[in-house]
């Protein structure tokens, strides 16, 4: 990295200064439909049709949330392992808007373990 390639304000010698951290003040506003839980959703996956991001997103409204959940594009080779395995999708609740991460299963099996996570922290 040469010197005019430096973020401003940091310092030669040393790596370079990291992004701003900015906190998260408080829950998300709660969502009214699926659109709106969409949007808040959209924030905490890559941009659909990016480069390693999800072919599309999608909502499944429940009693107390909405869960988004990403499709991703085939792999080239189905019976090999994936590159990045894993993942999580994301659900909005329409209590408190509070953004949880569940495991990426069906729809079905996300929201029930989200309700026993849920029971848990009301009780």
């Amino acid at each position: 990295m040469t010197e005019s390639d430096r973020p401003p304000g940091s310092t030669p010698g040393l790596p370079p200064t990291p992004p701003p951290y900015h906190p998260r003040l408080g829950p998300e506003p709660l969502p009214t439909n699926q659109a709106e839980a969409l949007a808040i959703g959209r924030k905490h996956f890559p941009e659909v049709g990016s480069p390693g991001g999800p072919t599309g997103l999608y909502v499944h409204e429940f009693d107390i949330g909405y869960l988004i959940h990403a499709s991703w594009p085939r792999p080239e080779d189905p019976t090999a392992p994936p590159a990045e395995p894993g993942g999580s999708n994301v659900i909005i609740s329409k209590i408190d808007g509070e953004v949880s991460d569940v495991p990426n299963f069906p729809p079905g099996h996300a929201v029930e373990l989200y309700h026993r996570h849920y029971r848990r922290r009301t009780s």
